[in-house]
């Protein structure tokens, strides 16, 4: 027997988008359920990266003060070890927000914040272990999306449906909406070293010949990823892991006594990365945002941010609408309108970087003996810091808040 549930606003997909939207949405006063196909929120290759202007809208919310209390590595510059040589590419500590710094801190924690704050509204539902397996048409509109749970099949009926179900997403798929891939020539292998005493480590990465590879300081660990051509993990495995792991400590010496504790390919998790958009967002009674309109590339880290981004402007553009039902396509139209040129101005950033800088890198076996123009300049005007620290802590078209809380505590 399938059970039914009628919401304004079904949300498929419990990520940042998902959850930040359904918050925003239960706070203006939309009826809004969001579904997450797992039981839970731990899972690999999930962003921890919270950026300064997703900080400000947690600001904005009211709920800084709650958010910093959770378990967080500060990071206020990043660094870099180019070549051997030491350099700070970007300074945060001058943006103009409550909290001009990056966030690390697992996205479980982040997502189990925003449910829990959630669950404050009457109008806010999430259900976990229920699996979106396709979308309902009535009259040639999407009118809501079919699932399945523990208990047995469900339907939601929904004014509005929004994929936010990343970048697999099953809805896009569904729903017949195309998406155009632009290609990304790099993987990234995902993998954790322990801390140890003697490690000088810090946020930041280490270029080295042929060599590419970022470290996250996560206080009991090192957050790592090696980044790699295309197709070429084949080519590292058989090679064998202790090859690997003299690679690792080769790049970064620091790490070199922590590489031991790699024992298995298992504890390496292969990234792959890709890059695509939709030409169009929404059809009648759709809408998708976060990944599952625009997959990212992990350059820079700004995935997360811009789902945040995305979740703000469709709350801002149709929670009104929503609450009132008089929501029309022209809405669903809007919030592309004001989101798709960010993505784009991003994601043309990271082909470039992506084809320009970190290819070059590892496709070169030589050390340059000088550094590239542009880090010399950082490294002589510390001013030049503000600028990579504006483009990757804030972004293009930073959004801000403009929901009411029509249950304010």
């Amino acid at each position: 027997m399938t059970v039914t549930l009628d919401t304004r606003c079904c949300i498929v997909g419990g990520g940042p988008a998902g959850m930040m939207l359904g918050f925003l949405l239960a706070r203006a006063g939309v009826d809004v359920v969001v579904l997450e196909k797992h039981g839970d929120f731990f899972r690999d290759f999930r962003g921890d990266t919270i950026h300064p202007s997703t900080l400000e809208v947690i600001y904005e919310l009211g709920l800084l003060d709650a958010f910093l209390a959770l378990p967080h590595q500060k990071v206020e510059q990043l660094t870099a070890s180019v070549y051997g040589q030491s350099l700070t590419l970007a300074d945060f500590t001058h943006l103009p927000v409550h909290s001009p710094c990056l966030l690390f801190m697992p996205q479980w924690d982040f997502l189990s914040f925003l449910a829990t704050h959630g669950k404050r509204y009457p109008e806010f539902t999430v259900r976990m272990q229920t699996e979106v397996t396709d979308v309902v048409m009535r009259d040639g509109r999407i009118a809501g999306v079919t699932a399945v749970t523990p208990d047995g099949e469900l339907e939601v009926r929904a004014d509005l449906v929004v994929g936010a179900d990343g970048r697999h997403t099953t809805v896009r798929e569904h729903a017949g909406l195309a998406t155009i891939a632009s290609g990304a020539p790099i993987d990234v292998l995902w993998f954790r070293l322990p801390r140890t005493g003697d490690a000088v480590a810090a946020t930041g990465g280490y270029i080295a010949p042929g060599a590419f590879l970022v470290v996250i300081d996560r206080d009991t660990y090192w957050q790592c990823g090696f980044v790699i051509p295309k197709g070429a993990f084949v080519a590292i495995q058989a090679a064998g892991l202790e090859a690997f792991r003299a690679r690792i400590a080769q790049i970064a010496p620091s790490l070199a006594a922590a590489t031991g504790a790699l024992t298995t390919w298992d504890e390496v998790k292969l990234l792959t990365v890709q890059i695509d958009r939709m030409p169009v967002w929404y059809r009648e009674g759709l809408l998708c945002i976060g990944d599952a309109a625009h997959a990212m590339s992990p350059v820079g880290g700004v995935g997360v941010n811009l789902a945040i981004q995305d979740a703000v402007a469709t709350a801002n553009r149709l929670a009104g609408p929503l609450r009132e039902r008089r929501l029309t396509i022209a809405d669903l139209a809007a919030v592309q309108r004001r989101r798709e040129w960010p993505v784009r101005v991003t994601q043309r950033g990271q082909i470039a970087v992506q084809n320009n800088v970190v290819i070059r890198v590892l496709a070169s076996a030589q050390a340059r003996d000088r550094l590239p123009l542009a880090l010399r300049l950082l490294r002589r005007f510390p001013w030049l810091r503000r600028i990579p620290a504006r483009v990757i802590g804030m972004g293009v078209r930073p959004e801000h808040v403009a929901t009411p809380d029509i249950h304010p505590s």
